[in-house]
Order: structure tokens, then C-alpha cells, then sequence
């Protein structure tokens, strides 16, 4: 009788783990589309090399959920229900011979897997595997040579792919060059990863060797960079480069690029988009930095420029530039012309924000040098005298000569601001930035910026050398990205640098507004964009999955007008809305499902052939 009640009690705990694990595989139904982020059981989920998963996945609009590797290899229950895997850098450079072998089971049985850089090249004990990485075979080629290379395992230099690539991965251009074919040469070609002021950029990635079994997507001197590989019935997108180091290092661009990458391409979800409607467009951001900009800005008055906008205007405000004393600044305090023209823009809709603190120059060059608390007074007296010229409160801000450090960044979220312009994670959209493994702010928006090679303002492509036809297809080819790609990207000058490019700017301006005619294109300012950010986090919304029918439903506390789901046409069919409002666009290779008005949205799609 003893026995029974061991048994029966043993019976009892045992069907209330299947029935918990049933529970939570029937749960997991509600996140057809989402990604396992694999986490060593002793990493913190508040590890940055977990957090900036997340955050991507945010930004980017798809669903991430982290997972402890004992959770993925409990072998009596099998392997949980998801989309797809990611298994990250920086964080997950231990593993064991059973991990690596579930992973391997999951691929081969269909799977997809996104293996990042140093992920699983050490065994439990910190060691690298001999001759070469245990994953090498899923990522079809060999790396972690560390018998062979010892300390030259892992090496610098330029990362380049062809022309196709960089464009699937929603790179922009300028952000690599050259960013055309020279006339008479081939349409797909090499180009180069730059960095903005120096060009030259390069990147940490292990040595490869031997026959590439995938499809090459970026190369180095040394070996492949990044590599698709069919494996089993499955696939796995290797990408050689320390994705999440570089991102908390102000370098997202990359992580964020083959994140959607591997979510749209390889595994054709669904994703909430960044932008209002859906619809792309640019922030074209003024540096207004001395008394050296009023005639340009009496000039640019009567230029096609001022026909469109609204633009993200940044004003110095102090009577010095360069030095106190010296009386070469803006000063609108005492300057009534300098008041006239800011109250004229403020008032034609343009955002007017913060260049910095009162004296520009001086500011730059000791912002990260003194104590914060002898420079925050300039800080103040900046947005004061801009609020009491405009009425209107100052929510953006731009670092002059890009120098912002992270005690700026921490002061402007205790102020109120909404926005920043930035010159680190260049080429990315807005994104909430990490600096040293921190991520800076919680409502605030950097706004990178994007560059031409190493130039970014109109006076820097002149000194450099850039002709007039390559910055006028450069500015069209940006905006073009930006449309294409519903995204949005940050292009910033300097009225003084601007004046010699009137006819430029004039065929720039043409090119936008037929596009904006067609209700393809959009300017914002950083305070619009940053207030719908921050409300777009409120949405919450869920994919079930009912064989080949998904349902997506989603709400928000006050309403998802403007919101908008992405839904790639060449795996599902038409989505038919169930509950709400919302409005149905064909674009080219995609579904957009945009919200009205409402706090409740229920739509349906279905899984087509390929």
C-alpha cells in the first residue's frame, strides 16, 4: 500500500508537469511569430547582450522572448514551439556537446537559426574546440581556428559585399560606398561598410577557412563575414561580427540590419512598422551655430526648400561662437533679427530645438572635459531663451561637433527632451541608444545620423571633393531607401555650408515633392517621430496560429491610429480585418495593414505557397 501512494503521488506530480508543459506549449500558440533569443541559465535576462536583443526586436517590430538553453533541450517534452532562434554573441561563447547537438536536431528538422560570432566556440569550460569551431558545420564554413592561429583567431578589417546584398539588408546608402556603378560598369559590384569623418571601418571577425558550403553575404581580407547555409532541412544565417557588443558600443546598425534580415527573408514575419501609416520619409536637420547663419537664413526664405517641411531646426542661442566674449553668436536674447527669423520658422510648423549650450564652439570643446555642473548652466540658458523666443517648449537637441556625452544624453531625459541628433550608430533609424552596455534614456530618441562616405554636411562633401551630380543622386538615393524601405533616416546641415547647392537643393526638392504628392513620402521632425515611438511601445499585440490561419490581434491604452503592421505578400494571402479599423495596402512585395482610430484591432492572414 506504501508503494501505491509513492507511485500514485509520483503519477500525480508527473501528469502536473506534462499538464504544465501542455499548458505552456498551448500558450506559446499566441506567439506563432515569435524568435528564441538562447541565454546560458547563469546570464541575467538584464545582461546588455540580452537587452539589446530585445530592444532591436522592439524597434524592429517583431517578438523576441529569451529562453534558458535547459528550457530548449529538455529532451522528454521536445523542443519549444517558435519561428525561429537566435543565438547571440558576447553572452553564449560557453556551450556543451548537448546544446550543440540540439541545435544541430533543430536545424536539420526544418529549422532557422541565426548564429552570431563567438556563440557556442567554447566548450563549458572555456576552451575552444580542437581544429575548429563545433558549429562550423552549421555555419558551412570553418572558424575559431584557434590551433592553428592562436592569438590571429580573430582579426580586424573592412567588411564588403556586393551592391544586392547591402540593399537586402536595408543598409543606405552613403553608409556604404560607392553607392553606384560608375557609368559603363557592372550593376552589382563590391562596396565598402564606411564610417562617418574617417571612411575607413573596420570590424572584429574570426579567420574562415576552407570550401564555403553556403552563400556568401559579406567578405573581409581574412574569410566570410557573414554566410547563409542550407543544412538539413533547415538554414542558419551566420554572421561573424560581435553583433551585440556592437550595438551597446553605439554601433547598432548591423545587429538591427540582420535581425530584420533573418525575421523578413528567412522566416517571412510579420512586424509592426516604425513609421505613421507606414509611410517613409527623412528629418532634415538645421544647425544653426552663429551670427554667420542669419543671411543664409534670410537667403533660404525664398528657396523651394521652404515650400515643404516641417524641418528640425537647432539654434545656438548665445551672443559668443567660438569663445565667450567674442560676439559672433546668434544671440537671440538681443538680436531682433535673429528672434524675427526663429519666431517665422517656429511658426510655419518647424520644430526649433538646442545646438548645444549658448556658445557653440566653446561648449564642443569642453562639454567632456569640465565638470557637468560648471556646464549645465549653458544647457538652461540655451532652452530657456528658445522657449521664451518661440512659446513653445524645446524637445530635440543636437550635440555641436557631435560631442554628446553620456551626462548630456542623462540630462536632457531629466528635462523633458524627446529627440537627439547623434553621430554614433550612423545610418540607422531612431533608435533608444546603449553606450558601454547601457541604454541611455527611456523615453529619448537618438536620431542618427546618415552620412556619403565620411561627409555628412553639404560644406564637409565640398572640402572633400564630392561633385555636385554625386550629392544630388546621393540625396536622391537616400530618400529613395527611405521610401522603399518605410523607413526613416536623419540628413542634417548648416546654412552657410548650404548656399552654393540652391540648384541641388532646388532638384531635391522636386524629387521629394512628387513623391510626397504621391502620399509615398513624408518630412518629420524628431518630436513627431519621437511621440510616436513612444506610443507605438504601447501597443501589445499577439499571432495565433490555427494551422495555416494567423490571427493577429493588438490593442493599445488610448489608440493605434497610424499604427501598422508589415505582412509579407509572398508567403500570405490578403489580411481580412475581424474587429476595428483599419485599412488593407498592397506595396509591392508586402501587406500593410494600417489602424484607425480605435483601441482594439483583430486581423486575419493565411499561409500560401511559395
Amino acid at each position: 500500500m506504501k508503494y501505491r501512494w509513492i507511485i500514485l503521488g509520483t503519477s500525480i506530480l508527473l501528469l502536473a508537469f506534462i499538464g504544465g508543459a501542455w499548458s505552456s506549449r498551448g500558450h506559446s500558440e499566441a506567439d506563432a511569430d515569435r524568435l528564441l533569443l538562447l541565454v546560458p541559465d547563469g546570464v541575467s535576462f538584464s545582461d546588455y547582450g540580452v537587452t539589446v536583443w530585445l530592444d532591436a526586436a522592439s524597434e524592429e517590430g517583431i517578438h523576441i522572448v529569451p529562453m534558458r538553453d535547459s528550457e530548449f533541450i529538455r529532451p522528454f517534452f521536445g523542443q519549444p514551439k517558435c519561428a525561429g532562434i537566435i543565438l547571440p554573441d558576447t553572452v553564449h561563447q560557453p556551450a556543451s556537446d548537448l546544446f550543440i547537438a540540439s541545435l544541430r536536431r533543430f536545424v536539420t528538422a526544418g529549422g532557422k537559426l541565426l548564429l552570431v560570432y563567438d556563440a557556442g566556440t567554447l566548450s563549458p569550460d572555456g576552451k575552444y574546440a580542437r581544429g575548429w569551431s563545433r558549429l562550423s558545420d552549421l555555419a558551412g564554413v570553418d572558424y575559431a581556428l584557434y590551433d592553428h592561429l592562436h592569438n590571429d583567431t580573430i582579426r580586424w578589417g573592412n567588411v564588403s559585399g556586393k551592391l544586392a546584398v547591402v540593399r537586402q539588408l536595408e543598409i543606405p546608402p552613403g553608409k556604404y560606398y560607392p553607392f553606384q556603378p560608375a557609368a559603363g560598369s557592372e550593376s552589382d559590384f563590391d562596396v565598402q561598410l564606411r564610417r562617418y569623418k574617417f571612411g575607413d571601418l573596420q570590424y572584429p571577425s574570426f579567420v574562415t577557412s576552407g570550401k564555403n558550403a553556403g552563400h556568401e553575404l559579406f567578405h573581409s581580407g581574412d574569410g566570410i563575414v557573414a554566410n547563409e547555409h542550407v543544412y538539413g532541412n533547415g538554414s542558419v544565417l551566420f554572421v561573424n561580427l560581435p553583433l551585440g557588443y556592437l550595438k551597446a558600443n553605439t554601433d547598432g546598425l548591423l545587429l538591427h540590419a540582420f535581425l530584420k534580415y533573418f525575421a523578413e527573408h528567412s522566416l517571412a514575419l510579420p512586424s509592426l512598422m516604425a513609421v505613421p501609416d507606414g509611410v517613409g520619409g527623412l528629418v532634415l536637420n538645421w544647425h544653426v551655430d552663429s551670427n554667420a547663419a542669419i543671411k543664409p537664413l534670410q537667403e533660404i526664405t525664398s528657396w523651394s526648400l521652404m515650400q515643404q517641411g516641417p524641418y528640425s531646426i537647432h539654434v545656438t542661442a548665445g551672443p559668443d561662437a567660438m569663445r565667450i566674449g567674442d560676439k559672433e553668436g546668434f544671440n537671440i536674447e538681443h538680436n531682433p533679427l535673429s528672434q524675427q527669423l526663429i519666431r517665422r520658422l517656429s511658426g510655419q510648423g518647424h520644430a526649433i530645438g538646442s545646438h548645444g549650450g549658448w556658445i557653440h564652439d566653446y561648449f564642443a570643446a569642453h562639454v567632456d572635459k569640465d565638470s557637468p555642473g560648471d556646464l549645465e548652466k549653458f544647457l538652461v540658458w540655451n532652452k530657456t531663451a528658445l522657449e521664451k523666443t518661440t512659446g513653445r517648449p524645446v524637445l530635440e537637441y543636437s550635440a555641436p561637433d557631435g560631442n554628446q556625452p553620456s551626462w548630456v544624453t542623462a540630462w536632457l531625459q531629466s528635462h523633458g527632451f524627446l529627440a537627439y541628433y547623434f553621430t554614433g550608430n550612423s545610418g540607422m533609424a531612431p533608435t533608444q541608444g546603449y553606450r558601454d552596455g547601457l541604454r541611455e534614456g527611456s523615453d529619448l530618441w537618438a536620431f542618427p545620423i546618415v552620412h556619403l562616405n565620411q561627409s555628412a554636411a553639404f560644406e564637409e562633401m565640398a572640402s572633400e571633393g564630392y561633385s555636385g551630380p554625386e550629392i544630388e543622386h546621393w540625396l536622391e538615393a537616400v530618400t529613395d531607401f527611405a521610401v522603399e524601405h518605410h523607413t526613416v533616416r536623419l540628413v542634417y546641415f548648416h546654412p552657410p555650408g548650404i548656399m552654393e547647392y540652391r540648384d541641388l537643393v532646388d532638384q531635391w526638392m522636386e524629387h521629394t515633392g512628387r513623391l510626397r504628392t504621391e502620399g509615398r513620402y513624408r518630412w518629420y521632425t524628431m518630436t513627431q517621430l519621437a511621440t510616436f515611438l513612444n506610443s507605438r511601445k504601447l501597443v501589445a499585440w499577439s499571432t495565433f496560429q490555427d494551422g495555416d490561419r494567423l490571427t493577429i490581434k493588438a490593442t493599445h491604452p488610448v489608440s493605434l491610429a497610424h499604427d501598422t503592421w508589415r505582412i509579407p505578400a509572398v508567403g500570405f494571402s490578403a489580411p481580412v480585418v475581424t474587429e476595428g479599423l483599419a485599412q488593407v495596402v498592397r506595396d509591392n512585395d508586402a501587406w500593410m495593414v494600417i489602424a484607425g482610430e480605435g483601441k482594439e484591432l483583430r486581423f486575419e492572414i493565411t499561409k500560401v505557397n511559395k
